[in-house]
């Protein structure tokens, strides 16, 4: 079998706009790219997780990797659905189940309170399937090898921009956050804050910073796109 070969350096540098679908990983999204534009310097604004959907922000050649800080930097968007009784190991529906816990009867109002509490400045656990790194390896590889790990934390910044109770156990939100938000985690102390469990059962990101997802090239159609029409889509870098 022919390798195909590829440049450190593509022909063309920007940013790629890609709306990633269920069930790829974000660096199965950045591979398949490197092989259509036949490069290797390709990097990322933040990664999703296989089951999330909507905006990655691919940065394509030196000039776009080298400004990777300022663009893993920039505030994000999501819209997600939260099931509330029940939470998983992972707190969205990828995960097993370990808690299962009553629904009280709930109103909008009631839900409204509860994500106001979580609104502004907030300390917000990381969920132990992420890839943040613990003494340089992955939470979620430290998790499926049945590790023991502390609950780590961090501070962003979330403002709740629509909530809506679909029934009287499935919330549909969308907040604006600042980096290094974990939405899962979100869901998982918003269904606390309603004194039950919760797991999501879907998640779109809709923003990174000035880009928006209607904008982004469709990742179902990724795999079998022609070099010359992926290039067409690399942006140039106005930040």
């Amino acid at each position: 079998m022919k390798l195909l070969k590829t440049s450190p350096e593509p022909q063309k540098s920007g940013l790629l706009l890609i709306d990633k679908p269920a069930d790829f990983s974000s660096h199965d999204i950045i591979a398949i790219s490197r092989r259509i534009l036949k490069t290797k310097k390709i990097g990322h604004s933040g990664t999703l997780d296989p089951m999330a959907t909507g905006l990655l922000v691919l940065l394509v050649g030196r000039e776009a990797t080298r400004r990777q800080d300022s663009f893993l930097k920039l505030s994000k968007t999501y819209s997600a659905r939260l099931k509330l009784g029940t939470e998983t190991d992972t707190w969205d529906a990828y995960g097993t189940p370990v808690c299962q816990r009553a629904v009280p009867p709930l109103s909008l109002a009631d839900v409204q309170n509860a994500a106001q509490a979580l609104s502004g400045a907030i300390r917000q656990p990381i969920p132990f399937f992420s890839a943040k790194r613990i003494g340089g390896k992955h939470m979620y590889d430290l998790a499926r090898q049945g590790a023991e790990m502390e609950r780590k934390y961090n501070e962003v910044t979330v403002q709740w921009k629509e909530i809506s109770l679909n029934a009287p156990d499935e919330i549909d939100f969308t907040v604006h956050c600042s980096c290094g938000t974990y939405v899962r985690s979100l869901g998982y102390l918003l269904a606390q804050e309603l004194g039950t469990a919760g797991h999501l059962t879907a998640l779109r990101r809709l923003e990174i910073g000035p880009f928006q997802v209607q904008n982004a090239f469709d990742g179902n159609l990724l795999k079998n796109c022609p070099t010359d029409t992926l290039y067409s889509r690399v942006e140039s870098i106005t930040l």
